[in-house]
C-alpha cells in the first residue's frame, strides 16, 4: 500500500466527523428549541382554582383555593382542609396519600391520578402550571 493511500484512508473518518458534528449540534439545538416552545408555562398572579378529590368509595369533596401559586403543588399545599403526602424524587413529589387516604400501588395497584378538567395531567404536580379558573380532580384509581 502506498503512502498516499494510507493518507487518504486516515482522512476519511475525519471528514465524516467534521460533517456529522455540526449536524448533531443542529439537532440538539432544534430539540432544545422545541422543548422551550412547548414546555409548560407558569402564570404569575392571583388565581382561583377548583379542586375535587374523589376517594376510594367514589365520594367527592370540593375545594376552592385563591392562590398566587404558579404550579399545582403549591396550590394544593395552600388549599385549606386538603392534605397531600408523598415521597420526594428527582421528578418532584410522588403523591401517596390525600386527606389521609393512602394509595399503595405495590399492594393493590392503587394510585392518585391528577386531572386538569377531564384530561389526565401531562406533568407531575411540581411542574403542572396553574391558571385562573382551572378545575383539577384528584382521583383514587386502582389499576386492574
Amino acid at each position: 500500500m502506498s503512502q498516499s493511500q494510507t493518507q487518504k484512508e486516515t482522512t476519511k473518518p475525519s471528514k465524516k466527523l467534521l460533517i456529522g458534528l455540526p449536524i448533531l449540534v443542529a439537532i440538539a439545538l432544534l430539540f432544545g428549541l422545541v422543548y422551550t416552545l412547548f414546555s409548560p408555562k407558569s402564570v404569575a398572579g392571583a388565581k382561583e382554582l377548583s379542586i375535587e378529590v374523589v376517594d376510594d368509595t367514589a365520594s367527592s369533596q370540593s375545594y376552592t383555593v385563591h392562590t398566587d401559586a404558579e404550579y399545582l403543588r403549591q396550590a394544593l399545599e395552600e388549599t385549606e382542609g386538603l392534605t397531600i403526602e408523598g415521597t420526594e424524587s428527582e421528578y418532584g413529589l410522588m403523591v401517596e396519600a390525600v386527606n389521609g387516604l393512602r394509595a399503595d400501588y405495590n399492594a393493590d395497584g392503587a394510585y392518585w391520578a391528577f386531572y386538569l378538567g377531564d384530561e389526565y395531567c401531562n406533568y407531575g404536580i411540581d411542574q403542572q402550571p396553574v391558571q385562573d379558573g382551572e378545575t383539577y380532580r384528584i382521583v383514587y384509581t386502582v389499576d386492574k
